[in-house]
């Protein structure tokens, strides 16, 4: 649940671990196939090196500074096997963390596969919010940076009041996920629904969907002036689709990112100036610089990699390089 404290999610680790391994025993898989950061994540790469499997660790040596993450994906690196980073330099962090370079193969983020024929077609988009143009609506996504319900849903009225200021024709409001403080979020975000069943002016200008399929987001992705918040999404798939984004505040930060992406503090001024600029009075800025996560060709290599790659003594038994 979204109220989860970080000591109820340690506990739900310990158990996942325990669940995990039994399913292991039963299965007897030949290598586990581990993907990011989440708590669930390291609670799977536990499990699988304590019982002697393989791992191999999709994302590895990414950064996300502060962030109880960057430290399961670096504790993730240690327990795996085989590394399958997106970038060069995840790929060189990886090394500087004493893993062997034979392990290390440069694959690109899964993210992008096929991601420009992923997106749903824009008529799909009208059905839903028919008052919505191309390039002329805000999309916001914001996850909680700390388990302060308050401060999360706090910061998330104040950064929307700076979109609003900015004149976008529309604002698309997605909820979060459910790392602890995302009840903070959610209670700000249940509130704007609130007003906005009352008041007339806001339905016309702002929209809130709870979930949405992958295939609409990446097309309210593609099609939006701009990303505000600090989805991953921003930094790995908004580049592909040339949308700027305004990455807010400490979530991902230390994450190699594209030119489309400009950073600001929680600081009301620093984010409005940043959303001017970008929208540019009406004209936003596209960003045409290439991806730095890759080509959209990621699963092609890692199965290739899976298929052929040998799961012998020398995957098996791992030494620290240094």
């Amino acid at each position: 649940p979204s109220s989860k404290s970080p000591s109820a999610t340690a506990h739900s680790t310990g158990r996942a671990i325990s669940s995990l391994s039994t399913a292991f025993q039963k299965l007897n898989p030949h290598l586990i196939l581990i993907v990011g950061d989440r708590v669930e994540a390291f609670a799977a790469a536990a499990a699988a090196h304590i019982s002697q499997i393989p791992i191999a660790h999709i994302h590895g040596g990414d950064r996300a500074l502060g962030q109880i993450d960057d430290s399961l994906r670096h504790a993730i690196t240690k327990l795996s096997h085989i590394h399958l980073p997106a970038t060069h330099q995840s790929a060189c962090r990886i090394a500087n963390l004493g893993e062997d370079k034979f392990r290390i193969h440069l694959v690109g983020a899964p993210a992008l596969d096929n991601i420009h024929k992923s997106p749903a077609p824009w008529p799909d988009i009208s059905r839903r919010i028919p008052q919505l143009r191309q390039r002329r609506y805000a999309l916001l996504l914001l996850h909680p940076a700390s388990p302060d319900a308050a401060t999360e849903s706090q910061l998330a009225l104040g950064i929307l009041s700076q979109v609003v200021k900015t004149a976008f024709d529309h604002t698309v409001i997605i909820y979060p996920n459910n790392d602890p403080g995302s009840c903070g979020i959610i209670s700000a975000w249940e509130l704007i629904e609130k007003f906005r069943g009352r008041v007339s002016a806001m339905r016309e200008r702002l929209t809130l969907f709870r979930d949405l399929p992958r295939p609409l987001y990446l097309s309210l992705l593609k099609h939006a002036a701009i990303l505000v918040g600090n989805s991953s999404s921003g930094i790995i798939e908004a580049a592909s689709f040339s949308t700027p984004v305004l990455d807010i505040g400490p979530r991902q930060l230390g994450r190699q990112r594209s030119q489309n992406v400009r950073h600001c503090d929680y600081n009301a001024a620093q984010i409005l100036r940043s959303l001017k600029l970008i929208w540019n009075n009406g004209h936003p800025h596209s960003s045409p610089a290439a991806n730095v996560y890759g080509r959209g060709d990621t699963s092609r290599r890692i199965a290739h990699l899976l298929a052929t790659i040998p799961l012998d003594h020398r995957v098996h038994n791992k030494l620290i390089s240094y």
